[in-house]
Formats: C-alpha cells, structure tokens, sequence
C-alpha cells in the first residue's frame, strides 16, 4: 500500500480502480454540482483558533451518539450501490466501522442485505429507510431491520423525487445498470474490481430482490423501483413509521429550522442536517453552512448530525464546534473503500481520527465533548440570519 496522507490520495486511487460508472456515481451532484462543490468549500472557510500554553495530554475523542458509545463522534453515512463500489462493500465497511469503533448505516438501496451484514459482523448497526409506495414492503422492512439487530432507524426525507444527475445519465447507470460497449470496456480496464465481481454472487439490490412482491430477479427489479418514489411522502408519515419500528429514530435530509422544529415535533430522536451529499437539490446551501441555526434552533430538544462535504478530522472538529453531535462521512469512506477494501475503510477512518485529535489540541482542548464555537474565528462561523424566520 502507498503511502496515504489524507482522504484525497484515496480519492485518487479509487478514481483509478473503479469503472468510471460506479465511481462517477459517487464522485458527482446533481446538475451544475453548485452544491456539491458548497460542501466542502464551505467548511474550508471556517478558520480555526489556534491556541498555545495549555496541556493537552491525555485527550479523548471518545463520546456518544443516541446513547451509543463511539471511539469518537463519526459514522459510516448510508449509500446506496456501495457493493460495486467495491465487492461486498457494504459488508467491508461495517466490519471497518466496528473495528474502528463506529457506527456503520446500511441503506436501503444497497447490494448486501441487512442479513448479509449482521451475518458478517455480528454488532448493531443502523438502518436507512425510504419511504416507498409498496407499503408491505416498508413494513417488513422495518421488520427485517429489527430483527437485524439494528437499534436505529435513519428515515431519509428528502427523495420524494429524483435529483437530474446528468453523470449518471451519461453513464447509463440505472436500476439495473446499462450496459454499454464504452462502459464494458471501462471495467474491463479494472481488472481487480472484475475478478471481485466474479467472486462474489453479490450484485444486485440485496434488500429488495426476492423480498418485494413480484421482484424475483434483476429483470423485474427496474420496473418496480421506477414506481417506488413516494411524491405523497409527508411528516405524518413518521408517525406511523415510527410506532412501527418502536426504537430509536433519526430523520435525515434537513436543511431548514422550521422542518427541524417539526422533526422534533414529529418524534425524531435525532436530525441530521443534509442535502443528500448534493445530489439533489443544486443551489441549495451547504450542510455545514445552516447548521448553527438549526442547533441554536432545535439543539436542546434532540441530537444534531451532519452529513455533507467532509473530508478531513478537521471538518469533523468544526462541525462538533458549531453544534453537531455527530458526523457520517460517505464519499470519504467509499473512496477507501475502491481504493483498498475493508483496509481502505479503516485507513479512511484512521486518518479522520488522527486529523481530529491533532486539530483539537491545535485548539487547546483534551475532550471532544467540551469543544464549542470558541475553538472557531468568530468572523468566519456562517451566518444564521438570512433564512426566513
């Protein structure tokens, strides 16, 4: 293995080891990619306050999230397709996680199923759920992730319509993936990523196939996820949902103070504060840059996560700074895992960890939970007075 100094060396080496049609998946937004490139210019402009002349031995990054205890406040985000990201890459990134001592989050449309994973790992992990039309199918979906031993259900609001990601389209890549003479050359081209393929029997939307009704195979399974976004999808939704998984409740895709507030009001246990990694509305702002409004806003009722545009220990450290409880990084941990694996995604972790802890004691602080906006150039924290009240 090469030398890796940071999350962008994987990103390079990924970029060379997975189809283009996989990794563009991963690597892009939905059209101009305004927002996207927002995530993590963003967090860039957040100085940080350097201070000297005070110990920093004997620090922790060590916390909680939703009672959970975390080697420190971070958690593998949900995306889906991750299994052709890498073979049976979901199954490789939560054995990372758990040997890193973090959450992992499967998501609904993912290649392993949730029996797959907790076969492989046997540690609770969590689950993400959208909220589809076939209502028998949530409902044992919710079932299968209880029975799973997931001990969160992460509900994602904001795909009751499909983002125009024009790399995908270009692509083909699709529900089941077109293939096309330049795409199959591509892969062919990745030969590492090829002979994985062929070794495990892993490759469609573990989940889904042979669990909804009438979707038996892969030539079945287009069809039926066409019909599956859920426009109808509304906050009384939750209630039932909720009542239905019995257990703890994160709702995800919040980018406003008001839907917050109606998140709390709804039952969510947590929020986390995302603009589905710019994938779907383009022109939208940064996670990080409405996140201290909805923390001054609905912190003290319930658990504040971020997602969107992190890259490096240090944008973990500005976001517990501004509020946040917890981080889940996705591109971050995909682009270790095309690089190297399961290795790839302990690397990725390793280095956010190690980032993390050097940055805080830049900052003069020994414990993550007492970090706060003071570690922050107070001219550089986003402004919070120019959404609507």
């Amino acid at each position: 293995m090469k030398t890796i100094s940071d999350i962008e060396d994987l990103r390079r080496i990924a970029a060379r080891r997975v189809p283009r049609m996989f990794y563009d998946f991963v690597d892009s937004g939905s059209w101009t990619e305004q927002t996207y490139q927002l995530n993590q210019t963003s967090f860039k402009e957040i100085l940080l306050r350097q201070r000297v002349g005070r110990s920093i031995d004997g620090r922790s990054l060590k916390s909680k999230m939703l009672g959970v205890d975390v080697s420190m406040p971070v958690a593998i985000a949900p995306i889906g397709l991750a299994g052709m990201v890498h073979a049976d890459g979901e199954i490789l990134a939560a054995k990372a996680a758990v040997a890193a001592g973090v959450r992992y989050t499967l998501s609904t449309l993912s290649i392993a199923s949730l029996e797959d994973i907790q076969r492989a790992t046997d540690a609770p992990f969590w689950f993400q759920l959208y909220v589809m039309r076939d209502k028998q199918f949530l409902l044992s979906l919710i079932d299968r992730a209880k029975a799973a031993g997931c001990d969160a259900l992460i509900l994602t609001l904001d795909l009751s319509v499909l983002g125009n990601r024009f790399k995908d389209a270009k692509n083909g890549l699709s529900t089941p993936p077109k293939l096309t003479i330049s795409s199959l050359s591509n892969m062919l081209t990745k030969p590492k990523w090829c002979m994985g393929m062929l070794r495990t029997h892993r490759r469609n939307l573990g989940n889904i196939i042979g669990h909804a009704k009438g979707v038996g195979d892969v030539h079945s399974l287009s069809g039926w996820i066409g019909q599956q976004l859920n426009p109808a999808l509304s906050w009384k939704d939750i209630e039932w949902i909720k009542a239905r998984w019995g257990g703890k409740l994160v709702v995800k895709g919040l980018l406003d103070a008001e839907d917050a507030q109606t998140a709390v009001l709804a039952g969510a246990d947590a929020i986390i504060v995302s603009n589905h990694g710019g994938r779907q509305l383009d022109g939208a702002p940064a996670s990080v840059a409405v996140l201290p409004e909805i923390v001054d806003k609905v912190g003290r009722a319930t658990e504040v996560w971020i997602d969107g545009g992190i890259r490096s220990g240090q944008d973990v450290l500005k976001a517990i700074a501004l509020g946040a409880r917890g981080a889940l990084i996705g591109r971050a941990h995909l682009w270790g895992l095309g690089a190297y694996g399961e290795e790839g995604v302990k690397l990725a972790l390793e280095l956010i960890r190690k980032e993390l802890d050097l940055t805080m004691a830049f900052c003069g602080h020994t414990d993550i939970n007492s970090v706060d906006r003071s570690v922050l150039m107070e001219r550089t924290i986003p402004r919070t007075d120019y959404c609507v009240a």
